[in-house]
C-alpha cells in the first residue's frame, strides 16, 4: 500500500459496495508506515480487486502470546472471484510472513457468507490452532450461548513448509 492508495481503495470499495470508512482506509496507511501493518492490494485490468493485511499484533489474544502475525480483512471484489486473485494475494503475504515469523494466522467465520473463505483456508493447509470458536472477545466454553454473526470465528494457523 502506497499514499495513493488511500482515495483508490476508499473509493473502489464503495463501488462494489463492500464500503469501509475513509478513516479505516487512511489507519490502515498509517499503520502500514509504522510497520504494524502490510497492506497487499490486487490490480486487475487496472483496477482494485482486493486487498488484504498482515497485522504484526493480532487482536487475538492466542495469536498476540504466542507472537503469530495474523492476515485480516481479507477481500476480493465479488465479479472478481475465482480468477486467482485471493490465492495470489494470500501467496504473497505468506511469503512475507513466514520470511518473517515462520508463521501466520487467521480468523474465519462460521456461517455460510464465510464458507468460500473457510475451503481456500483448508486448501492453504491452514489448521485451527486448537482453541476452538472465539466470540466477542472470549472463548466460546460448553454451556454458553452465541450468535452467529461476524462475533463468531474460529482462528486458524500455516506454519512455514520444510525446506523454504
Amino acid at each position: 500500500m502506497i499514499s495513493d492508495d488511500v482515495d483508490l481503495v476508499f473509493h473502489a470499495l464503495e463501488e462494489h459496495y463492500m464500503g469501509k470508512p475513509l478513516d479505516y482506509i487512511n489507519k490502515c496507511w498509517e499503520e502500514n508506515k509504522s510497520g504494524a501493518r502490510i497492506t497487499l492490494i490486487a490490480l486487475y485490468d487496472q483496477k482494485f480487486a482486493g486487498w488484504l493485511h498482515l497485522l504484526s499484533t493480532s487482536y487475538y489474544p492466542y495469536f498476540v502470546d504466542e507472537g503469530i502475525p495474523e492476515i485480516n480483512n481479507f477481500e476480493v471484489v465479488p465479479t472478481l472471484r475465482r480468477k486467482g486473485i485471493g490465492n495470489a494475494l494470500m501467496d504473497a503475504i505468506e511469503q512475507i510472513s513466514f520470511d518473517k515469523y515462520g508463521i501466520v494466522g487467521i480468523g474465519v467465520g462460521l456461517y455460510y457468507d464465510y464458507g468460500n473463505a473457510q475451503r481456500l483456508y483448508v486448501k492453504r493447509g491452514y489448521i485451527p490452532d486448537g482453541r476452538g470458536v472465539f466470540y466477542e472477545g472470549k472463548y466460546a466454553e460448553p454451556g454458553r450461548f452465541v450468535q452467529i454473526g461476524h462475533e463468531l470465528a474460529l482462528y486458524l494457523t500455516k506454519e512455514k513448509p520444510a525446506g523454504r
